[in-house]
């Protein structure tokens, strides 16, 4: 089975399991979230073509002392006839909230997988620790401190292959805030700094602003950017499309 077939079907198989885990039987304390998020754009001119697809699925179990949440995404691209994008990206993580009131602890596995990053895979494990500075119906903010073990299989030339293991530094701040319960803006900006070499370092910035047309619809325009500077690549995502979502 081709890379990019066994991309889709991890990523269906998640789907699959946050739909049927929404609708498992719960009681009062437990809350489920499941989320679907689809983009995409096709230009075609007389002297060129692209096209480019987005997809997310999203899914949430929540208690009051503890957190899961699996998220797995999506991208494919091809401009002139040439793939531009197959990038897939998945993570599992857990937070515990039983400590210091607005202090928590987190722990996180993750898998990508990234042919404009020239990363052919990359898994990390970590723990660390959150702390909300302001926690409000209408603003959140984060900031999130932890160490990462990664094994990585990158690509530094197109000849030239590396694979390679290390721990990581890393460094996350998060913001949400809400107008109204109809306008909402989220960014989470990343920095994973090697802890063996200061050239060593990735960046993540994801960003996204969300108009709900209905409890369950949401209008959603989104920025991504990524650089991953040992192999002196990045790339820079901004979609449009639609949220479907629903709380349990």
């Amino acid at each position: 089975m081709s890379g990019s077939k066994v991309k889709l079907a991890t990523f269906l198989v998640l789907l699959l399991l946050g739909c049927r885990g929404a609708h498992a039987q719960f009681n009062d304390s437990t809350h489920y979230y499941v989320a679907v998020i689809s983009t995409g754009t096709v230009n075609n001119t007389n002297t060129s073509s692209s096209y480019i697809t987005y997809n997310t699925t999203k899914f949430s179990v929540k208690k009051k002392d503890i957190s899961l949440n699996a998220v797995a995404n999506w991208v494919y691209g091809i401009q002139q006839n040439n793939i531009s994008n197959n990038d897939f990206n998945s993570s599992l993580d857990f937070n515990i909230y039983k400590t210091i009131p607005h202090l928590y602890y987190w722990g996180l596995g993750t898998y990508m997988a990234s042919y404009s990053l020239k990363v052919n895979h990359q898994y990390q494990v970590g723990v660390g620790a959150a702390y909300n500075i302001l926690d409000r119906a209408t603003m959140h903010l984060n900031v999130s401190e932890g160490v990462l073990y990664e094994r990585s299989d990158i690509n530094l030339k197109d000849t030239v292959r590396n694979v390679y293991s290390t721990y990581r530094n890393s460094l996350r701040v998060q913001l949400r805030f809400k107008i109204i319960d109809l306008l909402s803006f989220s960014g989470a900006v990343y920095h994973q700094q090697s802890l063996r070499s200061g050239a060593d370092y990735i960046v993540k910035s994801n960003m996204s602003l969300d108009f709900r047309v209905r409890k369950w619809l949401t209008l959603t325009t989104g920025f991504t950017y990524n650089r991953y500077n040992i192999t002196n690549k990045e790339n820079t995502l901004f979609t449009y499309g639609i949220t479907m979502e629903r709380y349990y």
